[in-house]
């Protein structure tokens, strides 16, 4: 089951559906990072070239997969 959030990235809102799973990954980053979960995602959306949600369910494989988190995209 997917569940939203909505962030507000460079004066527009928009929602994210992500798993359960994938939503704690992505707090654990954003508390590792130091960052707000708005900041971490315009960090993200900064670089990205695919979807947002795409873009970071594979930020998070990334830093599971070797520590990476967003700001080294």
């Amino acid at each position: 089951m997917l569940t939203k959030r909505s962030f507000t990235i460079q004066g527009h809102r928009t929602s994210v559906a992500l798993e359960p799973d994938f939503w704690a990954a992505f707090d654990a980053a954003v508390a590792e990072a130091g960052m707000t979960p708005t900041g971490w995602i315009t960090a993200l959306d900064e670089a990205r070239t695919t979807p947002l949600a795409s873009a970071i369910r594979v930020a998070l494989l990334r830093r599971a997969q070797d520590g990476r988190g967003a700001r080294d995209q």
